[in-house]
């Protein structure tokens, strides 16, 4: 696997590279995409990194691993390319903005966010076509895990949105001294209803923003 990773990002990820857990998963990685489908395109696996340098971070919004049907996965969480359907978690994450903010959005590419500060990053950054979890436990998550606490220790301010018990265990990871950490049920349709929905997570997090003297993201 070449790893092509945004220069800032790189250096405080270097010594990710040299571990075990690398190797192995590197070499998983490369089994994987060589059997059969596997998303995100080779060439988007660190696109999050890409579009939010580790400086530009003001939020931190995560999934758990890429879409795993065809023409959906775009190597950042919860974005859909434009021209398709939106998946059922964005859907909802829509109808948030709308009730939130009273702004509706119906673009479906999420890029315009990273662009603007939200990290929108996986914990798992690759996925088997049609099989949901599948890359997990190979050694992705050593290495988002690091970045979340190297954007804790290294960056002060921040937002962290997390939706879902899988994203909340996260916060093992973050100093909610010194960063806002937003949390509620994740948007799917299983649970959007259990407090999701009136959660408030956008303008929460730009309230926080403002109060620290950053540009709020426009969402919608």
């Amino acid at each position: 696997m070449t790893v092509r990773l945004e220069e800032s990002w790189k250096t405080h990820l270097h010594e990710e590279f040299e571990k075990p857990y690398w190797e192995k998963l590197t070499a998983f990685v490369k089994e994987e995409y060589a059997a059969g489908p596997v998303f995100p395109q080779g060439k988007n696996i660190f696109r999050a990194f890409d579009l939010t340098p580790f400086d530009e971070v003001k939020v931190v919004i995560l999934g758990q691993d890429p879409y795993h049907t065809p023409g959906a996965a775009m190597g950042f969480c919860f974005s859909v390319p434009e021209g398709n359907r939106p998946q059922p978690s964005l859907q909802n994450i829509f109808k948030e903005i709308e009730s939130d903010l009273g702004t509706p959005r119906t673009r479906t590419d999420l890029s315009d966010w990273a662009e603007q500060g939200v990290f929108l990053l996986n914990a798992v950054l690759t996925v088997r076509a049609g099989e949901a979890g599948s890359h997990a436990k190979k050694g992705w998550e050593f290495f988002t895990d690091s970045a979340i606490t190297h954007l804790s220790n290294e960056r002060e301010n921040l937002v962290f949105i997390l939706w879902g018990a899988y994203a909340i265990s996260k916060k093992a990871f973050i100093d909610s001294g010194k960063h806002c950490v937003i949390t509620s049920p994740h948007p799917s349709p299983f649970s959007a209803h259990k407090g999701f929905f009136g959660s408030k997570p956008f303008s929460k997090a730009n309230a926080y923003l403002i109060s620290k003297g950053k540009t709020p993201i426009d969402w919608a």
